[in-house]
């Protein structure tokens, strides 16, 4: 994958994208601490250096959903999009509800040519949800 992308491999390279591989939608943070478990001592600044090398290179693709801090996925060229919860802020991936592309019919391309487009649904997690109902029907018996 990595020479496939013209990048040398290296044990940090490696170690990024394997922890980017196993925790979708990681923040940095979580990625460093990811790569220290399996290499060691790893600086700050060779993960960030990394995750913008896999990301030039289209092999990991970087989401920052408005409040949140930039976080990582190694699912990349499928146009799919994202749901987060208000509340948590857990993420999951949405395929494209209809075709391949759907959402880069724009109604007004303003020239531009269009490759991809980002959509964000937000709402509540699950547990957040089941957590919200829970207290609203305390709040109610109160």
């Amino acid at each position: 994958m990595l020479r496939g992308a013209a990048l040398r491999v290296t044990r940090p390279r490696l170690a990024v994208l394997s922890a980017v591989h196993d925790h979708p939608h990681a923040d940095t943070g979580s990625i460093i601490d990811v790569v220290r478990a399996d290499l060691g001592e790893v600086s700050h600044q060779a993960v960030y250096d990394v995750l913008s090398a896999l990301t030039a290179a289209a092999l990991v693709r970087r989401i920052e959903p408005t409040g949140s801090v930039a976080r990582y996925e190694a699912r990349v060229g499928d146009n799919h999009h994202h749901v987060v919860c208000r509340s948590c802020g857990a993420i999951e991936d949405v395929d494209c509800a209809i075709g391949a592309t759907p959402c880069l019919t724009a109604s007004d391309d303003h020239g531009f040519t269009i490759d991809e487009a980002e959509v964000i649904y937000w709402g509540l997690c699950p547990d957040c949800s089941t957590a919200t109902n829970t207290d609203s029907r305390k709040d109610s018996r109160v």
